[in-house]
């Protein structure tokens, strides 16, 4: 598998093939909620697989030491192949690389055990997507 980072337009439509499959087709998000339109000043992960398209993420520098950890996607073919985890340790060694302190992400209310073996800890409840409860976490990066 080949994991590419970078927020060329070529990745940004890879990324936006696989949430729209995730999101709006599998957990009937609508569209507009996705298409935030923030995607061009975001870093994207996206991985493939003999140049199929697999998982993606972004993140979103919010300021110099923060950023958003965001649109965590994986196609449900790949599920349980540790895929998700190569596309959020790609964005948190880019986030150390660029320096920053703090990822914040809003993650479904199920997925707070997963997110905490990476180091990321529970800030609060903060809104419901689609039918997803979704919930703050926070990931410090140690320089």
């Amino acid at each position: 598998m080949e994991v590419t980072l970078g927020n060329s337009a070529e990745l940004i439509a890879q990324a936006h093939a696989i949430r729209h499959q995730v999101f709006v087709v599998e957990q009937n998000i609508p569209q507009q909620l996705d298409l935030d339109g923030l995607d061009t000043e975001a870093v994207h992960v996206v991985v493939t697989d003999a140049g199929s398209l697999v998982a993606t993420a972004r993140l979103l520098q919010r300021d110099k030491s923060c950023a958003v950890m965001a649109r965590i996607a994986v196609l449900k073919q790949y599920r349980g192949a540790g895929v998700a985890k190569r596309v959020i340790n790609a964005l948190l060694s880019h986030a150390t690389k660029i320096g920053l302190t703090v990822i914040e992400i809003h993650a479904h209310a199920y997925l707070r055990d997963y997110y905490q073996h990476f180091g990321f800890h529970y800030v609060k409840d903060v809104e419901v997507v689609g039918e997803h409860p979704l919930i703050e976490m926070h990931y410090c990066l140690n320089h």
